[in-house]
């Protein structure tokens, strides 16, 4: 019993000894000149998150803030005793309306500074100018591929996500069936590794509302739809967070160097879908 008791009192001091060490510390922080200094400027840099836009059955994506990380921020300046703006650790500030949680809403454009170009790749079209191009400028875009061109080309697929594009799905011909989106999904999502799956209209449609909602794909019906002339329709039509179908065909090919430019001239970067819904 002696020895029980012996037990019982070195478990308790060294919870004790550990509690006290940890108040201890606390204090020492709380009186530190350095942690002080970060927490006195932390409402200055901190910006707020901008919610997802709803409107009937439209979202527009939000944006995240930021804050300073008081706790990352110290343990970096503490190794030089001293504060640096520069060694400033932050952390995102997530919306509490976001995007990502609505796969019931067409999806219609960002709230970013930066656009997405989808190109729609139908059975006979063959990517390698637009490729090219993207290379050249060194840009990042969407591809929505038909389920014909899907079937015939699985490895471009994959390397097209391995270069930093997304894919998106326009079923077969521009209908979607339950099995038809399963089976490409799951390449996209299990061979590729793409985080989230991307049906298209451009019309409202239940029907296509239903099916990617049930197959949990996010529906987008791009704001700008390029039919011809495309820099001019760009040109009428450009705001910031925009989402722009292009279809592949030899007015995008020759008109896409002057897009690009007209795009970054006002200030907006053109990234993926996926970036461009990133909140």
């Amino acid at each position: 019993m002696k020895k029980i008791f012996e037990i019982i009192g070195f478990v308790t001091l060294i919870l004790f000894t550990f509690v006290y060490t940890n108040k201890i510390t606390t204090v020492i922080k709380e009186n530190d000149d350095l942690l002080k200094q970060i927490n006195d400027i932390e409402s200055q840099y901190k910006i707020e998150p901008t919610n997802a836009i709803i409107k009937d059955n439209t979202i527009i994506a939000g944006i995240s803030g930021s804050e300073i990380d008081v706790k990352e921020s110290y343990k970096k300046m503490k190794k030089i005793n001293s504060f640096n703006s520069n060694l400033l650790v932050y952390k995102d500030i997530k919306p509490e309306i976001s995007v990502l949680n609505y796969h019931d809403k067409y999806i219609i454009k960002s709230n970013k500074d930066e656009v997405s170009l989808l190109f729609l790749v139908e059975l006979n079209n063959n990517l390698n100018d637009i490729l090219n191009l993207l290379d050249k400028y060194e840009i990042k875009a969407t591809f929505y591929t038909d389920g014909n061109w899907f079937e015939n080309n699985n490895e471009k697929i994959i390397e097209l996500i391995d270069n930093g594009h997304t894919i998106g799905n326009l079923g077969y011909n521009y209908s979607y069936n339950v099995n038809g989106i399963s089976w490409m999904n799951t390449i996209v999502t299990k061979i590729g590794n793409q985080k989230y799956t991307y049906c298209y209209t451009e019309d409202e449609n239940e029907e296509i509302l239903n099916i990617c909602k049930n197959n949990n794909s996010y529906t987008i019906r791009p704001n700008i739809i390029v039919k011809n002339n495309p820099l001019i329709t760009i040109k009428q039509n450009l705001e910031k967070g925009s989402i722009i179908s292009l279809k592949i065909n030899d007015n995008v090919i020759t008109e896409l160097p002057l897009i690009i430019e007209y795009i970054n001239s006002k200030g907006l970067n053109i990234v993926n879908l996926e970036e461009l819904l990133d909140e």
